[in-house]
């Protein structure tokens, strides 16, 4: 089992998609088509990058999210962090002060400081939380930026420009009566 959930690839992908939207907010039912999923999917992602202060909201006909603050200034650790929570990466069980060959009563040796084990997991811990917060949303969209041609980002603009604008119902056509007169 993976530590980062799909929650988090999700979420930083719809996070992606309001970079360079100035602020206009899009549906988390558009964000969703854009990424795949279903809208009630990132319906319990987004609450929690509004309360870390990632995303703002805006209900209303034209509601949905924006970004409430520079996408440089949105580190992956702080997306983890908005999902994930700050768990830690490794529980340690404090086996060593358990051996049988204590009996009762481990050894000073066994339990000063912090264990091997742990101390492994807590320097890996570090430096994947270091790694995500050297990065941010702002280096990812740049990078994502130069790979899109232009051409795509006609597409995607047009494609938001459809979705606003407001539907128009055709009238409906009475139905033909089958076989029945009306008197």
């Amino acid at each position: 089992m993976a530590h980062i959930t799909v929650s988090v690839e999700y979420g930083i992908h719809s996070l992606l998609w309001l970079v360079g939207q100035e602020g206009k907010p899009l549906s988390s039912r558009k964000l969703a088509e854009l990424s795949g999923v279903s809208p009630t999917f990132l319906a319990k992602i987004f609450p929690k990058f509004e309360k870390a202060g990632i995303v703002r909201a805006a209900e209303g006909v034209r509601g949905g999210y924006a970004l409430a603050k520079a996408p440089q200034d949105i580190s992956f650790l702080e997306i983890v962090d908005a999902i994930e929570g700050e768990k830690p990466l490794f529980d340690c069980q404090e086996i060593r002060v358990r051996c049988p060959l204590f009996g009762k009563a481990p050894p000073a040796w066994a339990t000063n400081g912090t264990c091997a084990v742990h101390a492994v997991m807590l320097r890996a811990e570090k430096s994947m939380r270091d790694a995500l917060k050297a990065q941010s949303l702002g280096d990812v969209a740049q990078a994502f930026g130069r790979k899109a041609p232009s051409e795509f980002w006609t597409t995607f603009r047009k494609w938001l420009d459809d979705e606003d604008k407001p539907r128009v119902r055709k009238p409906v056509s009475p139905r033909k009566s089958r076989g029945r007169r009306a008197s």
